[in-house]
């Protein structure tokens, strides 16, 4: 009896032995790893100062759904030929799925016509159209534009002229932007010029002329982030252009942009959830990889913002996400 106690002892130590060896060799009880998606993000600008809150949204997805993202800039400014050679690029190296901030129209139609049917596409900026696995994550811009000249129809008179600045209509969502804009203004008979970038000089000569060779007053209205920021930087540099620019309006939620509107140098401006955007990019994507439907378009809500929401904090956690 003694003999039998002492065998099914050794026995049951022996087998605990090879279970706790099975275990640690990851023989049984392993883990099962989770699946990686390759996703590339290619932007629409040489670097990606204006995609600061976009790209913590991204992490933060990339983490919850164990994304390899390749973020993308590009190398000569507004280049839609480069963007749709690296789509190309990113595509026969392995990328599961695309998130493309199209530079104009024209890039983005190229695009999408060399994505392979069911190859999931995801914009930035602009409304999704065409096949079923193109989807986009973006404000209505036309929208955005009319709440834009409501804003300032409530706040200016219609006697001193508005200068609108842009890097260009032709540039994603700016010809939509633009149109609800001046549908608004016009009808409120303002008179309205339009200048878009043609060097670096652009935007200080048409400052300059509120002071030189006569003094006038102006509404300045920039149409994107980079245009807004330019233009608050050479106003702020001068108290004699502060005198003669009557208001300073725009578009973008920068750092450096909510700075010069605290400072008082940028009347106000539309902003819409930057960290959203490029969360629910990254979960379509994923979505759209492991053969689920996520709705096609996904409209972001915008808001207008004045120096008086900054101070006090009204949408602090949508300006300043937190990691």
């Amino acid at each position: 009896m003694i003999n039998k106690e002492k065998a099914g002892w050794c026995i049951s130590a022996l087998l605990l032995i090879f279970l706790f060896l099975l275990s640690s060799t990851d023989l049984i009880l392993k883990e099962r790893e989770p699946e990686i998606y390759p996703i590339s993000v290619i932007l629409d600008d040489t670097n990606d100062e204006y995609y600061a809150n976009f790209r913590k949204g991204v992490d933060m997805a990339a983490e919850k759904y164990h994304v390899d993202v390749n973020f993308i800039t590009l190398y000569g400014e507004n280049s839609g030929a480069e963007q749709e050679e690296l789509f190309r690029r990113e595509v026969r190296d392995g990328a599961r799925a695309v998130i493309l901030a199209p530079v104009d129209e024209s890039s983005k139609v190229s695009v999408l016509n060399q994505a392979a049917e069911g190859y999931p596409v995801v914009l930035l900026g602009t409304l999704a159209f065409g096949g079923s696995s193109v989807y986009s994550v973006a404000p209505d811009m036309y929208a955005m534009g009319k709440n834009l000249g409501e804003q300032v129809v409530q706040q200016e008179n219609p006697e001193i002229p508005v200068c609108v600045l842009s890097e260009g209509l032709s540039y994603t969502g700016g010809q939509e932007l633009y149109q609800g804009l001046t549908e608004v203004l016009e009808a409120h008979q303002f008179q309205i010029t339009l200048v878009e970038k043609q060097d670096s000089d652009t935007y200080r000569s048409v400052i300059e002329k509120t002071v030189y060779p006569e003094l006038a007053r102006t509404v300045l209205i920039a149409l994107e982030p980079e245009s807004l920021y330019e233009a608050a930087d050479i106003i702020s540099g001068s108290s004699v252009y502060q005198e003669h620019v009557e208001a300073l309006y725009g578009i973008g939620s920068t750092v450096g942009i909510l700075n010069e509107m605290d400072r008082g140098i940028i009347d106000g401006l539309m902003a819409y959830n930057q960290f959203d955007e490029g969360y629910l990019s990254v979960e379509k994507a994923v979505k759209a990889i492991a053969g689920e439907r996520p709705e096609s378009q996904e409209k972001l809500d915008f808001v207008y913002v004045k120096a008086e929401d900054l101070r006090k904090g009204t949408y602090e956690k949508m300006l300043y996400p937190m990691e």
